[in-house]
């Protein structure tokens, strides 16, 4: 696949520009859109990025973060603070993401949307408001894994990091959790599935596929 290269800055306006004409299949007036990459890839500051350039162009959006949606400890750590399975499948609350985020952007739903549910700090509830996005808004959903769980999105961007540049990234503490992405790669092949391909082996200058 042929990238070009392009500034981070510049990326987030042309992916915002994207944004603009992007009509949900279903019908829904919100469109929603995954920035889908492991931590180290840093796919949060791209959705900051889309989030500020479309309130420059007057659209609205709501960046949620996975994180925001974690199980609890008991749940994720019910096998130990290393279990590569436990983080593949078990970790995050899709059920509440299903319910909390993606329910109420539905054709007929009512756009009150939670933006998060839990902390992973202090391993409580955020109890954070809900937030309304008004028809037009945009949702920004950023975070690890996002393609293997049949999310209904209208865009997907996936910022690939290389094995090496994933290993050298990644906090040592953290390398237990890099089979997952090898795994993630063999299954879901994020690179190949996704809309728009941002690879970002140099934090410094990264390229996409247009």
């Amino acid at each position: 696949m042929r990238l070009e290269a392009i500034t981070w800055e510049r990326l987030g306006e042309r992916l915002a520009d994207r944004l603009l004409d992007l009509k949900p299949a279903d019908g829904s007036p919100w469109p929603r859109v995954a920035l889908d990459g492991a931590p180290a890839a840093r796919p949060g500051e791209l959705a900051e990025r889309v989030g500020e350039a479309l309130r420059i162009r007057g659209r609205p959006s709501l960046v949620v973060a996975m994180d925001g949606f974690l199980r609890p400890a008991s749940l994720r750590l019910e096998y130990g603070h290393h279990d590569t399975e436990a983080y593949y499948n078990g970790w995050f609350d899709t059920g509440a993401l299903w319910r909390e985020v993606f329910g109420p952007l539905e054709p007929d739903g009512d756009g009150r949307v939670l933006p998060d549910l839990w902390d992973p700090v202090t391993d409580r509830a955020t109890r954070s408001p809900y937030v309304h996005l008004p028809p037009g808004g945009v949702l920004l959903l950023h975070g690890p894994l996002l393609l293997r769980h049949w999310f209904p999105f209208d865009l997907t961007v996936h910022v690939l990091l290389s094995e090496g540049a994933l290993r050298r990234r990644t906090p040592e503490p953290d390398h237990w959790t890099l089979p997952a992405y090898e795994r993630y790669a063999e299954e879901t092949d994020p690179a190949a599935a996704a809309d728009v391909l941002v690879r970002a082996d140099d934090p410094r200058h990264p390229a996409w596929n247009g």
